[in-house]
Protein backbone atom coordinates (compact mmCIF):
# COMPACT_ATOMS: atom_id res chain seq x y z
CA UNK A 1 0.00 0.00 0.00
CA UNK A 2 1.64 3.88 -1.16
CA UNK A 3 1.04 6.30 1.55
CA UNK A 4 -1.09 9.01 0.30
CA UNK A 5 -3.55 12.03 1.93
CA UNK A 6 -6.76 10.58 0.80
CA UNK A 7 -8.96 11.11 3.84
CA UNK A 8 -10.94 7.96 3.02
CA UNK A 9 -8.24 5.73 3.56
CA UNK A 10 -6.62 4.65 6.95
CA UNK A 11 -3.83 6.28 7.40
CA UNK A 12 -0.47 4.24 5.76
CA UNK A 13 0.62 1.81 8.27
CA UNK A 14 4.05 2.07 7.48
CA UNK A 15 3.88 5.62 8.53
CA UNK A 16 1.63 4.69 11.57
CA UNK A 17 4.29 2.59 12.79
CA UNK A 18 7.06 4.65 12.54
CA UNK A 19 5.08 7.82 13.99
CA UNK A 20 4.17 5.29 17.15
CA UNK A 21 7.86 4.10 17.78
CA UNK A 22 9.14 7.84 17.54
CA UNK A 23 6.44 8.66 20.18
CA UNK A 24 7.50 6.07 22.60
CA UNK A 25 11.02 6.78 22.18
CA UNK A 26 10.47 10.23 23.03
CA UNK A 27 7.77 9.57 25.82
CA UNK A 28 10.80 7.47 27.31
CA UNK A 29 12.95 10.83 26.86
CA UNK A 30 11.34 14.01 26.72
CA UNK A 31 12.61 16.79 26.14
CA UNK A 32 14.34 18.89 29.13
CA UNK A 33 14.33 22.11 27.84
CA UNK A 34 10.75 22.01 26.25
CA UNK A 35 8.05 24.45 26.88
CA UNK A 36 6.04 21.93 28.54
CA UNK A 37 6.78 20.20 31.99
CA UNK A 38 8.13 16.28 31.17
CA UNK A 39 5.37 15.10 33.11
CA UNK A 40 2.96 16.92 30.62
CA UNK A 41 4.64 15.85 27.27
CA UNK A 42 4.76 12.27 28.61
CA UNK A 43 0.87 12.62 29.18
CA UNK A 44 0.09 14.21 26.27
CA UNK A 45 2.55 11.48 24.02
CA UNK A 46 0.86 8.27 26.27
CA UNK A 47 -2.47 10.00 24.45
CA UNK A 48 -1.64 9.55 21.09
CA UNK A 49 0.57 6.66 21.26
CA UNK A 50 -2.45 5.07 23.29
CA UNK A 51 -4.12 6.39 20.14
CA UNK A 52 -2.12 5.43 17.23
CA UNK A 53 -2.03 1.87 18.67
CA UNK A 54 -6.26 1.94 18.38
CA UNK A 55 -5.83 2.17 14.86
CA UNK A 56 -3.26 0.24 14.05
CA UNK A 57 -4.80 -3.33 16.19
CA UNK A 58 -7.72 -2.45 13.66
CA UNK A 59 -5.52 -1.40 10.48
CA UNK A 60 -6.80 -3.39 7.56
CA UNK A 61 -3.65 -3.73 6.11
CA UNK A 62 -1.81 -5.23 9.25
CA UNK A 63 -1.25 -8.48 9.32
CA UNK A 64 -3.23 -10.81 12.08
CA UNK A 65 -0.08 -10.91 14.11
CA UNK A 66 0.91 -7.37 13.94
CA UNK A 67 -2.53 -6.39 15.07
CA UNK A 68 -2.00 -9.10 17.99
CA UNK A 69 1.29 -7.12 18.94
CA UNK A 70 -0.39 -3.57 18.57
CA UNK A 71 -3.72 -4.96 20.39
CA UNK A 72 -1.23 -6.00 23.69
CA UNK A 73 0.64 -2.55 23.06
CA UNK A 74 -2.39 -0.74 23.11
CA UNK A 75 -3.63 -2.55 26.80
CA UNK A 76 -0.48 -1.87 28.55
CA UNK A 77 -0.29 1.56 27.15
CA UNK A 78 -3.95 2.19 28.27
CA UNK A 79 -2.71 0.60 31.76
CA UNK A 80 0.99 3.26 31.91
CA UNK A 81 -1.33 6.11 30.84
CA UNK A 82 -4.07 4.68 33.94
CA UNK A 83 -1.29 4.64 36.40
CA UNK A 84 0.06 8.66 35.46
CA UNK A 85 -3.36 9.77 36.34
CA UNK A 86 -4.60 10.39 32.50
CA UNK A 87 -8.27 8.44 32.33
CA UNK A 88 -8.88 10.53 29.33
CA UNK A 89 -6.86 8.45 26.83
CA UNK A 90 -8.49 4.98 27.85
CA UNK A 91 -10.63 3.47 25.16
CA UNK A 92 -12.16 0.54 26.89
CA UNK A 93 -15.83 1.34 25.91
CA UNK A 94 -14.78 0.61 22.19
CA UNK A 95 -11.80 -1.77 22.65
CA UNK A 96 -12.94 -5.24 22.43
CA UNK A 97 -10.50 -6.37 24.51
CA UNK A 98 -11.97 -4.66 27.10
CA UNK A 99 -14.91 -7.23 27.59
CA UNK A 100 -11.49 -10.36 27.63
CA UNK A 101 -12.04 -11.87 31.21
CA UNK A 102 -8.72 -13.14 33.02
CA UNK A 103 -5.10 -12.95 31.69
CA UNK A 104 -5.74 -15.58 29.36
CA UNK A 105 -3.29 -14.97 26.13
CA UNK A 106 -4.76 -14.17 22.68
CA UNK A 107 -2.79 -16.84 20.61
Amino acid sequence: MSCTDDDLNPPCLEALVAGTFALMTCWAAPAQDGSLPTGRQRTLMARKIVSNLFFLKHHPHASPGLRQVMARAHERWVLVSESAGDASVVTRPTDPLATRTGGSLLH
